[in-house]
């Protein structure tokens, strides 16, 4: 797997890139958890998916600790035997009854979402998908009728904030 030279790295930015590594090479991918605080949700991603399976690394925001790693570990098997997944699609088959979509990630939201990550690509060029979950009633984080506050739960990591790779209601979600 391609790493960057470490002999420049800080002790801990090393000791984080060997259990990335480490991980990957075991599991085959990464998963960085960072729990909510007071600037928002908490939100996960994976790590060296693009070095191992050339698949685009993917983030989740906003779902409970134990779900978002569980998810992520989905996509990666499952993108990592070749199923391609089209951002503005549905898939209702990775949570019964909860449809997720993709959607993606706008490079200006790689280092606070993907930051990690950096330590193996450390000149940002990998591409990232960001994994939308809808509410078990099927609203999506844009619709008007979605719970108040979802949007903020789970922003979508596009440059404008909404979908930017298919128009909703029309040919997406």
């Amino acid at each position: 797997m391609p790493v960057m030279a470490t002999d420049t790295l800080a002790p801990g930015d090393q000791e984080l890139l060997e259990r990335i590594v480490e991980e990957a090479e075991r599991r085959g991918n990464a998963v960085i958890q960072v729990p909510r605080d007071d600037q928002g949700s908490g939100y996960c991603f994976t790590a060296c998916v693009w070095a191992v399976h050339k698949i685009p690394e993917a983030v989740v925001v906003g779902l409970p600790e134990r779900i978002g790693p569980t998810l992520l570990d989905a996509y990666v098997d499952r993108a990592a035997t070749g199923e391609t997944f089209i951002p503005g699609r549905i898939y209702d088959d990775f949570f019964e009854g909860v449809p997720v979509t993709f959607e993606r990630v706008a490079l200006g939201h790689y280092t606070e979402y993907l930051g990690s990550a950096f330590l193996v690509y450390p000149d940002g060029d990998f591409p990232a998908l960001q994994v939308i979950v809808a509410t078990p009633e099927g609203q999506w984080p844009w619709d008007p009728g979605a719970p108040e506050g979802f949007a903020e739960w789970q922003p979508v990591l596009t440059e404008s904030g909404r979908p930017e790779s298919w128009t909703p209601g029309v040919d997406g979600p």
